[in-house]
């Protein structure tokens, strides 16, 4: 987008009931944190947590369907979540490769496209294939496209949308000076999604914490003191409710 116009997102109207909000985002991102600490305070191991957090996801996807949420990304594995110990990064993505064994069919069913951004290559061979199995049985969906961040960064989007730039530029396909911040916009790993308008982080922490940083230049942030395996469909709702509460001017001035 050039410098001055409005990021790439809209609001709908939910045509839900019971309890529903008549404004809704379209896009939500989301940053899942306060397993261990879920974990820890129930003298449970750390991927109990993490297994409870699992059905979270799943309550946020059933509520931002009846909601009207069109695109929900989840944080689910940040770059810096691989200084964790070697055993909470395994149980992190065995519990990723069950989450696509036996959760993929029922999203395919809810008619939930699946995505992945960031580095899923740094999984191993077996899981970066059923990633793959998944994206594509789920590809042309359109009810919901849930966005899974994987060894994502949002600075390391940021800097490989730079390099796709700059390697442009020396190839002589683009004048440096053309450079915009559409184009940056469009090199990054979420070029086809709309911005988030709102992003929600649980647990009582105020930090996007590397996420989608780019694209939440103009989102409303909602931090929640509730931890992440405890959040269901009555906290998603408070947070539509406070999106829905806020004027967005976009640096503007209200009419």
């Amino acid at each position: 987008m050039s410098a001055g116009s409005l990021p790439r997102q809209d609001r709908v109207v939910s045509s839900s009931s019971g309890g529903g909000v008549s404004v809704v985002p379209v896009h939500i991102a989301m940053i899942m944190d306060g397993n261990g600490r879920w974990a820890r305070a129930r003298k449970l191991p750390v991927a109990a947590g993490h297994r409870q957090g699992a059905e979270s996801v799943q309550q946020c996807v059933r509520t931002a369907i009846r909601q009207g949420v069109r695109y929900l990304t989840l944080y689910a594995f940040s770059s810096e979540n691989w200084r964790r110990s070697a055993e909470e990064v395994g149980d992190l993505t065995s519990l990723l490769r069950f989450y696509l064994r036996h959760k993929i069919n029922e999203l395919h069913a809810q008619g939930v496209r699946l995505r992945i951004i960031g580095e899923p290559e740094r999984f191993e061979g077996s899981l970066r294939e059923e990633l793959r199995r998944a994206e594509a049985l789920t590809l042309h969906n359109t009810t919901l496209t849930l966005t899974l961040a994987l060894s994502y960064g949002g600075r390391a989007d940021i800097v490989q949308a730079a390099r796709r730039l700059a390697e442009d530029a020396v190839a002589g396909k683009i004048a440096a000076e053309s450079i915009s911040e559409a184009m940056l916009d469009d090199a990054l790993q979420t070029s086809d999604m709309p911005d988030p308008d709102l992003v929600i982080r649980t647990s009582g922490e105020c930090r996007l914490s590397n996420f989608l940083l780019w694209q939440s230049a103009y989102a409303e942030l909602v931090f929640m003191d509730v931890l992440w395996p405890d959040f269901g469909e009555v906290e998603f709702l408070e947070a539509l409710s406070r999106f829905a509460s806020r004027q967005r001017r976009f640096g503007g001035r209200p009419a």
